[in-house]
């Protein structure tokens, strides 16, 4: 069943690993825009995704995970890439496992970050609403930057929702 207007689709995923920057922020008072903000700020302007070893592609992940507990509580966001091994981690960066199982993907279409900003508000709504809950694993959800990303007119981000469903 489709608790937001934006159609999902639910898949099956083998676990990965990440390697990437991090930041602690929580969804209150601008907290988590500003941080997240400033973790691509300094993603981008000091290239480094350059940086990061046994990269699987140039796709850009942005994870969200060590959930304090929901939505409403302290999380961590990590921006990186996928990587085939976790070894020479280079120091400040973090390598962070995604686990297997079952995740239904979001697209957000539009301007970024706006677009990706309100498919999380409508999954955050229906969170907050006992008849359309997600039933949420709060382990790794994920934002996928890839070449669609960069499109001019439509660019498109895959957003991944940990489920237990």
């Amino acid at each position: 069943m489709n608790n937001t207007k934006t159609s999902y689709k639910t898949i099956e995923l083998d676990e990965f690993y990440i390697v990437g920057i991090s930041v602690r922020t929580i969804n209150r008072n601008g907290s988590a825009q500003q941080d997240i903000a400033g973790l691509w700020a300094r993603f981008m302007g000091q290239n480094l995704i350059a940086e990061i070893p046994n990269k699987l592609g140039n796709e850009i992940y942005c994870m969200y995970t060590d959930y304090e507990h929901d939505y409403t509580g302290m999380y961590t966001t990590i921006l990186g890439c996928k990587v085939g091994a976790v070894d020479n981690v280079p120091d400040g960066f973090m390598a962070k496992y995604i686990p297997s199982g079952k995740y239904r993907v979001y697209k957000a279409v539009g301007q970024i970050p706006a677009s990706v900003g309100s498919v999380w508000n409508e999954i955050w709504q229906s969170e907050a609403d006992d008849k359309t809950k997600i039933n949420r694993r709060y382990l790794a959800d994920f934002d996928v930057y890839g070449e669609n990303s960069q499109a001019p007119q439509q660019p498109e981000v895959d957003i991944f929702l940990s489920i237990n469903e």
